[in-house]
């Protein structure tokens, strides 16, 4: 673990130099709080974030566990679960911006939203290690773009400014990060572990409903 981790260093390193020249030199001047409640539609912004993230934080601590207990994959192949999500996550992220610049905005919420229910449900409703990882795998994928997209959205909006705006939605999707697992072992614990991502992947269907108010 430490020469993984060391080599994982490494490459960050020479990849922030590499891309040093990139970086914005600036950013909005802006006075105020730090943080202020959010309104009006970066209030729902930031709702939709913190339902994004709890998916992502449920799958990133849930997802072992629920190929081990409750479809019997060995421990030895349990984290290949998040493994498989992760990756489809970072390929769906590096062509977010062009898929975006193609389909707009509120069709990559939309389809993207859609994609990552139908992986979960997928995950939580077939008993098979194969169709449980390609769930994760279409869940990773779907839900790689989403929050670059409320991100984007928030920096639009005309509501708050969005040196306040931005802040707030990060603030509240990252709660979701953190909340979610909890929240899934509470559901887990209360029903089962099935039934907690298949409630997971209805939340994603509240955010494919309001891609429209989002992305206005």
């Amino acid at each position: 673990p430490l020469a993984v981790a060391l080599a994982a260093d490494a490459g960050m390193a020479v990849l922030l130099v590499l891309c040093a020249g990139g970086l914005l030199p600036w950013a909005e001047a802006g006075g105020g709080p730090a943080l202020a409640w959010p309104r009006g539609v970066v209030a729902l912004l930031g709702g939709l974030c913190f339902l994004a993230f709890v998916m992502e934080g449920s799958v990133s601590d849930w997802s072992a566990v629920f190929l081990a207990g409750a479809r019997g994959v060995p421990p030895t192949r349990s984290g290949v679960g998040f493994a498989v999500f992760a990756a489809a996550m970072t390929l769906g992220r590096l062509g977010g911006d062009r898929l975006t610049r193609a389909l707009g905005g509120r069709a990559v919420l939309v389809l993207g939203s859609l994609g990552a229910a139908a992986g979960l449900g997928l995950a939580a409703g077939v008993r098979s290690e194969t169709a449980v990882l390609a769930g994760f795998a279409l869940a990773g994928l779907g839900a790689a773009n989403i929050a670059p997209v409320l991100f984007s959205s928030a920096g639009r909006q005309t509501a708050m400014p969005p040196h306040l705006a931005i802040p707030a939605v990060t603030t509240m999707g990252y709660t979701g990060f953190l909340a979610g697992p909890a929240l899934i072992g509470l559901a887990a614990h209360t029903w089962s572990l099935s039934a907690a991502f298949a409630g997971v992947a209805a939340t994603m269907v509240v955010i494919a409903a309001c891609a429209r108010r989002a992305t206005r």
